[in-house]
């Protein structure tokens, strides 16, 4: 058994919601933040209680915007995490935020209950675009912030983008990067746009009136920003994601281990001693049920070890060094070649995967086609 465990903490509350997203998260529903805080310190002191032989290695408050919070209910959480769990001393403790959310007595209480990596969305650098993806900030709030945060003493930051935006010119992603590499954060994530059908994006691609990008250009836009971030001293590690040396996102570097993690909040995930399951995405009915575990967890599920098997090598190969033959075996006590040995052959004569000694990896090709070689793997 795992003796560490990450942790995933869920706000779902926003000043707006951006045309592109169908995260769980709300805007306009101020009035219920008090009692959905209520309920999540309720769910945090019992997992305190059901984790406490477990150490906490990685925590991350995502959302929505945890930034919108009222200060007081956002060090209630902060206090509560901190009362409840055995956190490592080295552990990783990320919050998201939205340039215009962060500001100096924000910034000192998550410094003084020891976060040490936040994330801001920025997602492009044209403010007609920001705009347009209805984005609430501008670029010069996310260079206040980003600046206020550095003199602040934050030295582990990620900036979120998006590409394949519609109407996103070539030279509007060149500068967008250009920008960002002259920012010098610690990672950069890198996400091509995916039109989601219960997004508002959706909505027009529905109606037809969304002009979206074609395939080529998003795969030329994606290994543009491979090669200018590369070249200029990011570490390409995960599919979406570049850092410099030793700046990688530990808690997703855990999820894609196949590490375990615990979810709190609407809608949040966890997949636990060989379980998963989710919390009601009803907010609600996560307010009303008082952070009682037992009656927001749905859809549980035992994953039988065939499909272990196979997420644990898909999952792996999102990360650029691949799975290690040895670990896989070391994991689940079997033969990889017995189980995988012909498929991982014709991928690699395909072209999708790279043998190095012990470790498999996806080639250049297997990038633009991850799921393709992701499904080989899934029984």
């Amino acid at each position: 058994m795992d003796k560490c465990v990450g942790l995933y903490i869920h706000i779902p509350f926003c000043k707006a919601k951006c045309y592109y997203c169908d995260f769980t998260s709300f805007d306009n529903q101020n009035e219920k933040m008090a009692p959905y805080v209520f309920a999540l310190c309720e769910e945090i002191k019992q997992y305190g209680e059901i984790l406490q032989d477990r150490q906490v290695d990685t925590i991350f408050i995502g959302g929505g915007t945890p930034t919108v919070l009222p200060l007081a209910l956002l060090e209630k959480i902060l206090k509560n995490l901190k009362e409840n769990f055995k956190i490592e001393s080295s552990f990783e403790f990320t919050v998201e935020s939205n340039p215009g959310t962060l500001n100096k007595e924000l910034l000192y209480l998550l410094k003084e209950y020891r976060v040490n990596r936040l994330s801001m969305g920025l997602q492009a650098t044209q403010n007609k675009i920001l705009k347009s993806l209805g984005r609430i900030h501008s670029l010069e709030d996310f260079y206040n912030n980003y600046h206020l945060a550095r003199q602040m003493g934050y030295q582990n930051i990620n900036v979120d983008l998006i590409f394949s935006l519609p109407d996103q010119t070539k030279k509007e992603w060149a500068d967008t990067l250009k920008y960002i590499i002259k920012s010098e954060p610690e990672h950069i994530s890198c996400y091509s746009l995916i039109i989601e059908e219960n997004s508002y994006f959706g909505r027009l691609k529905k109606e037809g009136k969304l002009k979206e990008a074609s395939d080529e250009l998003d795969r030329e836009l994606y290994h543009y920003a491979r090669k200018i971030l590369t070249e200029n001293k990011y570490h390409h590690y995960e599919i979406s994601n570049f850092s410099k040396k030793g700046f990688e996102s530990r808690h997703n570097m855990n999820c894609w281990k196949y590490k375990p993690y615990v979810g709190m909040g609407l809608g949040a995930h966890s997949f636990i001693n060989g379980q998963r399951y989710h919390n009601s995405y009803n907010l609600d009915k996560y307010i009303q049920s008082q952070g009682k575990i037992e009656s927001i967890k749905e859809e549980i599920e035992s994953i039988p070890l065939t499909m272990q098997y196979g997420e644990y090598i898909f999952l792996g190969l999102r990360l650029t060094e691949g799975i290690s033959i040895k670990d896989f075996e070391s994991q689940f006590n079997i033969s990889f070649h017995a189980l995988f040995g012909e498929k991982v052959k014709k991928l690699i004569e395909e072209g999708l995967l790279i043998k190095k000694q012990d470790r498999i990896q996806l080639s250049l090709k297997g990038l633009d086609l991850a799921n393709i070689v992701f499904a080989e793997f899934l029984p």
